[in-house]
């Protein structure tokens, strides 16, 4: 090679050490990262065009968490009217990698359009309104409605499972569904089994939801997976008829066995707990027998020098 050549080789290798004029990150014309210094996102290699793609990946990280939004399901409200599904968007990383690296290797442009991608939502309105026609399994449940901190757990139980549908083949599991029960989602002291034993714990009161749930699905005739019963005798339901739940225990999981969705439908009112399970009016239905709950109340019992409603 000749000195002309050594020469422009070593000129373009100099350029990438030359600061570039500063970037600005867009989405839909609005900034979400300014100034986006050139020099920064080199690799530390003297003399080569390498983009730092460990600073780039933090980047567009920062930037998803400013652009991305997650779908929204169809749902029912309490009058059983569909509320419309809502689209999410999704950074499109390959598109967006392109972008930069045409900022950082050539300088322009300084201003770059964040590319996003529609996510679409697993439960439309369309689905929604087939399956909600048709009960093909309920129960109910009764608590005293005395002991607020139960009563409060019971109602986000429901909360987190009103509105969840179940696609054919798939499983649901409770404890995914309604999540970890902390402090920060609400959830209060009330009594729990442990072991043959009463205490108190976070979350106490929501395996009268699961048990409800548990007894909804089998008159439906969906299929039980994983189910476990409390370690003594609960007054809610009839007696093996329970669903103990627990984050770092038991779960309950069910099976659709059906070729239609199904969708689960949670209400609480004062001292009762319902879940309904619809579908499809073509859903062929292979319904189960299940006891009906007592509608006496549990007794109050001592847990801690106080009086309490039993688990």
């Amino acid at each position: 090679m000749g000195f002309n050549g050594w020469f422009a080789v070593l000129l373009a290798m100099m350029q990438w050490t030359i600061p570039g004029p500063n970037a600005t990150i867009t989405s839909n014309g609005a900034a979400v990262a300014e100034e986006v210094a050139r020099e920064s996102y080199w690799a530390s290699i003297p003399g080569f065009p390498l983009v730092d793609d460990e600073k780039l990946d933090k980047l567009m990280a920062s930037v998803a968490a400013k652009v991305e939004t997650k779908p929204i399901n169809a749902s029912l409200d309490a009058s059983g009217r569909i509320v419309p599904e809502r689209r999410g968007t999704k950074l499109e990383r390959t598109a967006f990698k392109k972008r930069f690296y045409g900022y950082m290797l050539e300088g322009e442009p300084t201003r770059i359009e964040v590319p996003l991608r529609s996510v679409y939502p697993r439960v439309d309105s369309e689905i929604l309104s087939a399956i909600k026609v048709r009960y093909i399994g309920q129960y109910v449940t009764y608590f005293n409605s005395r002991n607020a901190n139960r009563s409060a757990n019971i109602g986000l139980a429901a909360k987190a499972l009103n509105n969840q549908v179940v696609f054919p083949g798939e499983r649901f599991s409770f404890n995914q569904s309604v999540g970890k029960r902390t402090k920060e989602k609400g959830y209060q002291r009330a009594p729990v089994i442990v072991r043959g034993e009463l205490y108190e714990d976070i979350g106490g009161g929501i395996c009268q939801v699961s048990s409800t749930l548990f007894n909804a699905a089998d008159r439906a005739g969906l299929k039980i997976v994983e189910r476990y019963s409390h370690s003594r005798s609960v007054r809610y339901v009839p007696p093996g008829r329970d669903a103990t739940v627990s984050w770092y225990g038991p779960d309950f999981v069910f099976e659709n066995p059906y070729d239609q969705p199904i969708l689960i439908r949670a209400f609480v009112s004062p001292g009762a707990v319902q879940i309904v399970i619809c579908s499809s009016e073509h859903l062929e239905l292979r319904p189960r027998e299940v006891p009906g709950a007592s509608k006496v109340l549990p007794e109050e019992v001592r847990v801690n020098e106080r009086d309490v409603i039993a688990e």
